[in-house]
C-alpha cells in the first residue's frame, strides 16, 4: 500500500509505528547526550573542577551536536532515516568504550566531543517521520516526536543513580548499550516513508540554506527555545549544587521534572500550532519568556523553582512551534532545514552554561546570565514580528 493511501485512510499503523521506533530512538541517543551533564556533579567533585571548567565539559557534547546537525539531515534527505538513524545509535559505543577506559578531564572533553554526535538525532528524525504525515498533522506529529527529549531526563536523574551502584565508567557503557539495541531495532523494523533521493547533489540540498532567510530566521527562534531547554537541562544539576547546595540525586529529580514538563508540553505546542498558527503562538513564547526569565535569578528556591518550570512549559510549547513552521514552508527540504534549525538551537544550548559559569566565576552570581535571555526573548518577538506580519509572510 502506498503512503498516500495511508495518510488518507484509518489505517495510520504504519506510520504510527515508525513514528514511535524514531520517538524511542531520540529519546535513547539524547539520553547518550546528556550523560555527561547528568553526572557532572560527581565528575566535578571528583575532578576537582572549578565552575567554569565543569561548564566547559558540559556544554562540549552540544557543540557537535549542534554543528552536526546540518550535515546529518542532508544525508537523511539523500540516504534515508533507517539507516543514517540506526549507525548513529550504534556509533555511541565508541565514545562510550573511551570513557569507560579514562573518565579524566582532558578525556572527558575529548570522548564527551564525539558523544555529542548523539545529539544530531532529532535532524535525522524529523526529516524520517514528517514524510509519514500530511502537513496539516506535522505540529502534533513533531511535537510527540520531540517528546524524546525524555531521555536528557533518564540521563539527569537515572545516571547518578546508576553510578552510585554501579560506578561513572560502567554508567557510560549502560547507556550506550540501550542506544545501541534500540539502533538494531530500528534497522530492522523500521521503514522510510518514500525512497531516499539520491539524484541532488549536495550544492543542491544546501541551496536552500543560502537562499531563503526564512530558515535563518526559525533558526534564532530555536536557538531560543531549543538551546534555553539544553541550556537548563544540561546546567540546573550544577546550579541547584551551587547556589541551593542541594544533594546530586536531588538536583538531578529537579532538573528530571523540568525536562519532563518541557518535553510534554512539546506535544501541546505542535497541536496548538497545528489550531492557530506557530507563528501565533511563538509571540505568546516569547513574551512569556521575557516576563517570566527573571526569577530563575532570585536567591529563593521557591521563584527560581516557578521560573525555571514556567520556562520549561514555555520552551517545549515554542519548540513545537518552530516544527510546525519547518515543513510547512520547507517540505521538500525538511531535512537540510531541520539540520539548520537543529543546529541553531543546539548552538544556543551550547553558550549559556559557559556564559553562566563565567558569570559566577567572575561575579559570584548567575543574574547577568538570566539577564541575557530576556533580551533575547525581546529580541525574537521583534524579529517574529518583522518576518510574519509586516513581511506578509503567511502560513
Amino acid at each position: 500500500m502506498s503512503l498516500s493511501v495511508y495518510m488518507n485512510t484509518a489505517d495510520r499503523s504504519p506510520a504510527n509505528q515508525n513514528l514511535f521506533l524514531a520517538t524511542m530512538a531520540f529519546a535513547v541517543a539524547f539520553a547518550n547526550w546528556g550523560i555527561i551533564s547528568g553526572l557532572a556533579p560527581l565528575l566535578r567533585k571528583e575532578l576537582g573542577l572549578s565552575v567554569t571548567q565543569a561548564s566547559v565539559m558540559i556544554a562540549i557534547p552540544v557543540l557537535l551536536g549542534s554543528l552536526g546537525r546540518i550535515p546529518m539531515g542532508l544525508l537523511t534527505d539523500r540516504y534515508g532515516g533507517r539507516i543514517v538513524f540506526s549507525i548513529l545509535l550504534a556509533f555511541t559505543i565508541v565514545p562510550a568504550v573511551g570513557l569507560y577506559l579514562n573518565h579524566s578531564y582532558s578525556s572527558l572533553l575529548f570522548w564527551g566531543f564525539l558523544m555529542g554526535l548523539a545529539g544530531t538525532s532529532f535532524a535525522v528524525g524529523v526529516a524520517f517521520v514528517s514524510g509519514w504525515f500530511l502537513p496539516s498533522q506535522q505540529g502534533t506529529t513533531l511535537g510527540i516526536y520531540g517528546a524524546g527529549n525524555i531521555g536528557q531526563s533518564v540521563a539527569v536523574f537515572g545516571g547518578p543513580v546508576l553510578a552510585a551502584q554501579i560506578g561513572i565508567p560502567a554508567t557510560f557503557l549502560v547507556f550506550s548499550a540501550a542506544a545501541v539495541a534500540w539502533g538494531i531495532i530500528f534497522a530492522l523494523t523500521a521503514n522510510n516513508a518514500k525512497p531516499p533521493s539520491k539524484s541532488k547533489t549536495f550544492a543542491e540540498n544546501i541551496a536552500v540554506l543560502k537562499t531563503e532567510k526564512l530558515a535563518w530566521v526559525l533558526s534564532i527562534f530555536y536557538a531560543l527555545t531549543f538551546g534555553g531547554f539544553v541550556a537548563l537541562s544540561i546546567y540546573l544539576p550544577t546550579l541547584y549544587r551551587e547556589v541551593f547546595a542541594l544533594t546530586p540525586p536531588d538536583a538531578g529529580a529537579r532538573t528530571a521534572i523540568f525536562v519532563l514538563v518541557a518535553t510534554l508540553s512539546r506535544p501541546v505546542g505542535g497541536l496548538l500550532s497545528d489550531r492557530i498558527g506557530g507563528q501565533k503562538l511563538l509571540l505568546y513564547v516569547f513574551l512569556g519568556i521575557a516576563a517570566i526569565g527573571w526569577l530563575m535569578a532570585m536567591p529563593s528556591i521557591w521563584l527560581f523553582t516557578i521560573g525555571t518550570l514556567g520556562c520549561a512549559i514555555l520552551f517545549g510549547l515554542g519548540n513545537g512551534g518552530v516544527f510546525k513552521l519547518v515543513p510547512q514552508y520547507f517540505p521538500q527540504q525538511t531535512g537540510s532545514v531541520t539540520g539548520l534549525v537543529g543546529a541553531a538551537g543546539g548552538l544556543g544550548g551550547f553558550f549559556p552554561p559557559i556564559v553562566l559559569g563565567i558569570c559566577r566565576d567572575m561575579t559570584g552570581s548567575y543574574t547577568i546570565g538570566f539577564g541575557l535571555l530576556i533580551v533575547f526573548a525581546l529580541s525574537c518577538t521583534g524579529i517574529l514580528s518583522q518576518t510574519f506580519w509586516k513581511s506578509k509572510i503567511s502560513g
